[in-house]
């Protein structure tokens, strides 16, 4: 049997070699944000409209939070960076 270890580059190394590790990246980043909010809201019996609701108000009270919003979809579209 062959020792595949070793054999072919990493997914990593493909998807830059086709100008696509970036965006594969945010939307690997975008999807555990997801999944991790999705986790919370089961958690507190949250049902989607109500979520929307509470974000809704949070950002009219504080516009800081608008901020660090823009500030993960920054981090999620930067180049160098590695979860």
């Amino acid at each position: 049997m062959i020792d595949s270890r070793h054999i072919g580059s990493t997914l990593e190394d493909f998807l830059r070699e086709e100008n696509r590790l970036e965006k594969a990246r945010a939307i690997a980043i975008k999807r555990v944000l997801a999944w991790q909010i999705e986790q919370a809201m089961q958690a507190q019996q949250l049902t989607k409209t109500e979520m929307a609701r509470r974000q809704a108000a949070l950002l009219r009270s504080a516009p800081e939070e608008r901020e660090a919003l823009d500030f993960i979809e920054a981090a999620a579209d930067f180049e160098d960076w590695t979860p």
